[in-house]
C-alpha cells in the first residue's frame, strides 16, 4: 500500500532563535520513500542536518523574528500489514542485552522508574517474562489513562500519568515504557505518522503519535498501550528514551506554536 504523509507547523519568534528539528522521517524507513521527503522553510533559513546519538535524522535551524512555517509532504510504501505479535518473544537476562540497549532500562526525564518500581513489581511480578508480561502492562495502562486532549500536560511524567489518570497518547507511552523498564525490560520511546488506515475515521484533527518499543528474542518490537491492538501504517520518525529526545522542534528562545497541521491517509 502505499500512505501520502505530510504537516505544516508554524512558529513565531520575537528573535532570531536557533531551533532543533525532528521532523524527518527515520532513517530506518528512508528506502521506502516513493517521493522526496525534504523539509520546506517559507522564510530563508541555513539548515543543516545531523544524525544524533539515538540514530535520528535531525534538522539544525536559527529562525527569523516573525512566523516561519516548516512543511513537508511525501508518499511512502507501506506493507500493509499490522504489528507483529510474538507471544513467543522472550525477555533476555539483563546480562545478556547488548551493550547500546542498556541505556534503555534506565529512567529518564519522563520515564520516572524510581516512584513505579515497586507498584511495577507488585503488579507484574507474577506474570511471565517476556511478551505476555509487555501485554500485560500495556493493558494495565490501556485502562489506566483516559485519552484526553485536554488534559495534556507537556510536564507530565509517568508517574504523573499513573495517579492522574489522563493524558495523550505520549503519557501512554511515558508509563508502560517505565513500568516495562521497572521489571527489566528495555524500551524505547517512538513518535511518528499514524493515519487512520483500517479502522474507522476519527472525527478529531491529525495529530502526530506516539508508541513505543521493546527489546525481547533479540530485537525491537512495537507496542501501543493507547490503542492496544495492532496498528496498520505506522511512519516512525524518531526513538529516545522519552519525548525530550523526540521532541518535534525544540527552541532555544521564547517561540509560539501558531499553525499545526498533519495529514496521513492511504492512496487508492
Amino acid at each position: 500500500m502505499k500512505i501520502h504523509a505530510g504537516f505544516t507547523l508554524g512558529y513565531e519568534c520575537s528573535q532570531p532563535t536557533p531551533m532543533l528539528l525532528v521532523l524527518n522521517v527515520h532513517p530506518s524507513r528512508r528506502i521506502d520513500l516513493l517521493s522526496e521527503q525534504v523539509l520546506r522553510f517559507d522564510q530563508p533559513v541555513e539548515a543543516w542536518d545531523y544524525v544524533d546519538g539515538f540514530g535520528n535524522a535531525c534538522t539544525r535551524i536559527v529562525a527569523p523574528p516573525g512566523l516561519i512555517n516548516i512543511s513537508t509532504t511525501f508518499d511512502i510504501y507501506d506493507s500493509g500489514q499490522p504489528d507483529i505479535v510474538a507471544w513467543d518473544a522472550v525477555q533476555h537476562e539483563i546480562q545478556d542485552l547488548p551493550d547500546e540497549v542498556l541505556v534503555y532500562l534506565l529512567g529518564s526525564r519522563y520515564c520516572d522508574t524510581d516512584k513505579l518500581a515497586t507498584i511495577a513489581w507488585s503488579l507484574f511480578g507474577h506474570t511471565a517474562p517476556g511478551w505476555g508480561r509487555v501485554q500485560a502492562i500495556c493493558d494495565f495502562t490501556h485502562n489506566q489513562i483516559a485519552f484526553n486532549y485536554q488534559n495534556a500536560d507537556s510536564t507530565r511524567s509517568a508517574f504523573g500519568g499513573y495517579t492522574d489518570r489522563t493524558g495523550v497518547c505520549r503519557d501512554f507511552a511515558h508509563l508502560a515504557i517505565t513500568l516495562c523498564r521497572c521489571m527489566n525490560i528495555p524500551a524505547r520511546y517512538c513518535t511518528g505518522y499514524l493515519g487512520d488506515i483500517g479502522i474507522p475515521p476519527v472525527p478529531s484533527p491529525m495529530d502526530f503519535s506516539a508508541w513505543f518499543e521493546v527489546y525481547l528474542s533479540g530485537r525491537w518490537y512495537t507496542f501501543d498501550a493507547r490503542h492496544n491492538f495492532p496498528r496498520i501504517g505506522r511512519i516512525l520518525m524518531a526513538t529516545g528514551r522519552d519525548a525530550t529526545d523526540v521532541a518535534l522542534s525544540t527552541s532555544f528562545g521564547p517561540t509560539i506554536l501558531s499553525r499545526f497541521e498533519v495529514t496521513t491517509f492511504e492512496l487508492a
